[in-house]
């Protein structure tokens, strides 16, 4: 009779040669290789309508910056409550912003750099999958069940961190680029029209920070189930982490304290969320050494 622990055992089971294990990694990159691949041709087949998607927010931007010239919309409040939906504003003629491109190939090859991004957001759940898929056999039993509510957390978080780009920072972002413009009765003009593909760099930028800083639960989560970081330890160290989230919520966002505030506050919530996790996680650990001593 074995001697080894069930998840050792588990294991031990699922041990294979070195080249059993490269032949693996070859399926898994092959698999992930191949679905970016169609998601690249989708998402360059639709390329044109997911650019005039991601223009909504500056369209909206030309639309609240057009109602202040009228007077309609005056304060930042005002502003947010137009971005947000609480109040409405009529559509202006000649309001919609205008965009350029100055090169021959610039906007196809900003299509290409759309559809390579938006390759890798369509497949994300296969290549996570993949990943799992290639790591789970070294993992004991519970690591794995610990480990599969994260590849639905990760997206679910980034997910809420672009649509909060999308549906609020990106249109103050643009309606405060657009204020600087000089439209006044001087003879003088300074209108802003951005290139194409500026504009994709600068989505594209937004959504990638604010995904990515939505991320600190599964982060914080990961390195308290490592033992790394305490329960104790964040709580402890709440007043570095807000002014941590601050500079980071002042360098990505623009110099306005709206958007500021936006990516501050639900970073500094989900930091707490991530200290209840974590001491979760600690009396859950407690309960199984408990039962270790009695068995």
């Amino acid at each position: 009779m074995s001697d080894l622990h069930p998840d050792e055992a588990d294991i031990e089971a699922s041990r294979a040669p070195l080249l059993d294990h490269l032949v693996e990694l070859r399926k898994r990159l092959i698999i992930c290789v191949g679905a970016i691949i169609l998601g690249f041709g989708v998402c360059f087949g639709f390329s044109t309508q997911i650019y005039e998607f991601l223009l909504h927010p500056f369209q909206l931007a030309g639309q609240i910056f057009a109602a202040q010239q009228q007077g309609e919309a005056k304060g930042p409040f005002d502003l947010l409550f137009v971005v947000v939906g609480l109040k409405s504003i009529k559509s202006v003629a000649g309001s919609a912003p205008g965009m350029i491109f100055t090169a021959p190939l610039e906007f196809f090859f900003t299509k290409l750099k759309l559809s390579g991004f938006g390759a890798v957001v369509l497949t994300f759940p296969v290549l996570a999958w993949q990943v799992y898929a290639f790591v789970a056999p070294g993992l004991y039993k519970r690591e794995r069940y610990a480990f599969l509510p994260f590849l639905l957390a990760a997206p679910l978080l980034f997910m809420m961190g672009g649509s909060l780009v999308y549906y609020i920072i990106l249109p103050f972002v643009l309606w405060f680029s657009l204020s600087q413009q000089i439209v006044g009765t001087t003879g003088i003009q300074v209108q802003m029209l951005p290139k194409v593909s500026d504009y994709l760099t600068l989505v594209t930028t937004l959504l990638l920070a604010f995904g990515l800083c939505f991320q600190l639960p599964v982060i914080l989560t990961l390195l308290g189930m490592a033992r790394i970081v305490t329960a104790s330890l964040l709580w402890k160290g709440w007043r570095y982490a807000v002014l941590g989230v601050v500079v980071v919520a002042a360098v990505v966002t623009p110099p306005d304290p709206i958007s500021q505030l936006l990516l501050s506050v639900p970073i500094i919530l989900l930091y707490f969320v991530s200290v209840g996790c974590v001491k979760l996680i600690e009396l859950r650990r407690k309960d199984e050494d408990a039962d270790a001593e009695i068995a």
